[in-house]
């Protein structure tokens, strides 16, 4: 692969990486919560992309484009478990409302520790979850490459998952810093429903798109 082509590829990267998606409102869900869960969710994120690096690199995706069942199970499956997160972050916050407020700060202490291992998991079988990824990969990656290999092609899914991670931790850290200025508890519980509404949008959406 050529240096132009390189250059390119990384471009269409650094492009794509700053439009919103259902993995960018996932980080910006876990940020709530605290600055560890946020960035654990992103690394999540973009380990889901590599996987799919891997999969389209080893051409099992190709069965994704040729069967509509697959690729629509596969879609109904990321929409429900989307959907699902999005429940559970509002029943959450049901919880924590009804906790005085020397027990909600001990709460959300104890959800800072507890939280990103769950925030990595979420955050890679969101990604996983989502065929557009794969197909993406199986249409843009070979367009960049002169020779299609396994390694080449796993090399340009690392190149993208690298570049998405980055701009999903700075999200982390910019929406975490803010967070952390706002920590009025009505400002707080906004911005936990709001994510959470968020995410079960995106899920009825991509679950209803797969009809």
């Amino acid at each position: 692969m050529s240096i132009s082509l390189l250059l390119s590829f990384i471009g269409l990267c650094v492009l794509l990486s700053v439009t919103p998606g259902p993995d960018t409102f996932l980080v910006l869900k876990f940020a709530v919560a605290g600055r560890r869960p946020a960035i654990a969710a992103a690394f999540g994120s973009s380990l889901g992309g590599l996987v799919w690096a891997v999969v389209v690199a080893a051409g099992v995706a190709a069965l994704l484009e040729q069967s509509a069942t697959a690729y629509r199970t596969l879609k109904v499956i990321g929409g429900i478990y989307l959907v699902y997160l999005g429940i559970r972050a509002l029943l959450a916050h049901r919880k924590s409302r009804r906790e005085s407020e020397s027990s909600l700060d001990s709460e959300i202490t104890r959800a800072h520790e507890s939280s990103v291992r769950s925030a990595f998991a979420a955050g890679l079988l969101s990604c996983i979850f989502n065929p557009k990824v794969g197909l993406f990969y199986l249409a843009v990656l070979p367009q960049f490459l002169t020779h299609v290999t396994f390694a080449n092609t796993l090399t340009l899914g690392a190149i993208e998952s690298t570049i998405a991670a980055s701009e999903m931790v700075l999200v982390a850290l910019a929406a975490s810093r803010a967070v952390a200025l706002l920590r009025n508890p009505r400002m707080r519980a906004r911005l936990e429903q709001a994510s959470a509404a968020i995410l079960a949008a995106l899920g009825i959406g991509t679950a209803a798109s797969a009809a």
